[in-house]
């Protein structure tokens, strides 16, 4: 038998030869067709049905398959579009990183330079605090931020968070004073431990077995580091143990605390107003502490004392003050980016970068326990916030 063709059009109820653009010719060859040709010729009034809803049936998988077709195209251009922009995101995120640690190790360093000469810490810290206002007037002035608007509730809790954050740079500044860069930095990896600690006191969290395992290289890195360290006094140790207090019940306080989630400000405003404040809080009690030190006399004979020129101490201080502002601005910057989790673990990197760097330009002896003991320590910290990540993982249903 010969190969015969039928063509079956939408507009007509019979199955006869036509032109139409909306035809789809069927073979004898195939067995369907064959079927459906014997079908539509013996029952002729049910084939109106059939041969109407066929071709409705393939044209709209057509028109399916076409869809899906151009949704896969589409999503493809999309997805293509995406990467160009995710690796610019990445590339900034790791710049940023990277400046945070080079401005933490620049401040690190002058800071230290100038406590050597200059030992007065509640006068450096007001000057940096000073520094960092002006930084933050310039920036509200010429409008690179959006200046904020404070209430009532919000002043209230950046004022005590202000105290607090005044009081703990200040304990940091006399750690950094009586010992060694790279100790300092050693003890504050105890941070960990008292977020534990005010957090189950005030807040009535309850650490997990994995949380509290995490703490314990923390402790016995920084008792190992402290037993075997050169530049060790109970001051510097005090100070340092005591600004880890202040700086984590500030933390844990600002939870308590918590204003309306309505007003809470930005990032980098509440950092900028915390500043501020920290500066109008601290001049007073560091003249009341400390007396009138920066005096054009007094940093001349200072400078000339330790074989320096006051130009110089000068800028070194500026430039403390200046670093300081910016990298923990930077880290505000940050943390608007990543998780919390995350910024732990770049402040825990952070943290190595700073003892090593500080290790290597002061040329400070580190004898092999001591260096156990601050390895210890970090890697507790680490270890800490992966934890933490975990913890804060959704379960999958």
């Amino acid at each position: 038998m010969g190969t015969s063709t039928f063509c079956m059009s939408l507009p007509t109820p019979f199955l006869k030869p036509q032109k139409s653009s909306n035809q789809i010719f069927i073979t004898s060859s195939n067995k369907f067709n064959s079927a459906l040709q014997h079908y539509a010729l013996h029952k002729p009034k049910s084939c109106s049905i059939k041969k109407t809803s066929v071709p409705i049936l393939v044209k709209n998988s057509c028109k399916l398959d076409l869809f899906k077709v151009r949704a896969v195209a589409e999503n493809a251009g999309e997805s293509e579009a995406v990467k160009p922009k995710e690796v610019i995101q990445t590339l900034q995120l790791g710049a940023m990183f990277g400046i945070w640690y080079l401005l933490n190790i620049c401040y690190n360093i002058y800071n230290k330079q100038v406590l050597k000469v200059f030992p007065f810490p509640a006068t450096v810290t007001a000057s940096q605090f000073g520094c960092g206002t002006l930084l933050i007037l310039f920036m509200w002035g010429f409008r690179l931020h959006p200046i904020p608007k404070i209430s009532k509730s919000q002043f209230k809790a950046i004022f005590a968070l202000a105290a607090i954050h005044t009081l703990g740079n200040v304990l940091t500044n006399i750690s950094l004073g009586r010992v060694a860069v790279s100790f300092t930095h050693t003890i504050k990896a105890m941070e960990p431990f008292f977020t534990v600690l005010l957090s189950a006191l005030f807040l009535a969290e309850r650490p997990s077995p994995w949380i509290v395992s995490s703490l314990v290289p923390i402790v016995g890195g920084v008792a190992l580091a402290s037993m075997t360290e050169a530049s060790f006094n109970w001051i510097g140790f005090g100070s340092a143990m005591a600004s880890n207090l202040t700086n984590q019940s500030r933390n844990v306080f600002s939870k308590k605390f918590m204003v309306k989630e309505e007003e809470a400000l930005d990032n980098i405003n509440l950092f900028s107003m915390i500043t501020i404040i920290s500066f109008i809080l601290l001049v007073p009690v560091a003249i009341l502490m400390e007396g009138i030190k920066l005096t054009p006399s007094y940093l001349q004979y200072t400078a000339a004392s330790h074989g320096l020129h006051v130009r110089e101490l000068c800028v070194r201080l500026l430039l403390a003050g200046f670093c300081l502002h910016s990298y923990q601005q930077v880290s505000y910057m940050i943390l608007q980016m990543v998780s919390p989790v995350t910024h732990a673990v770049g402040n825990c990197v952070k943290r190595v970068v700073v003892i090593v760097s500080s290790v290597i330009f002061f040329q400070t002896p580190v004898s092999p326990i001591n260096s156990l003991g601050t390895a210890l320590a970090l890697a507790g910290v680490f270890l800490y916030s992966r934890v933490k990540r975990l913890q804060r993982k959704p379960k999958v249903a």
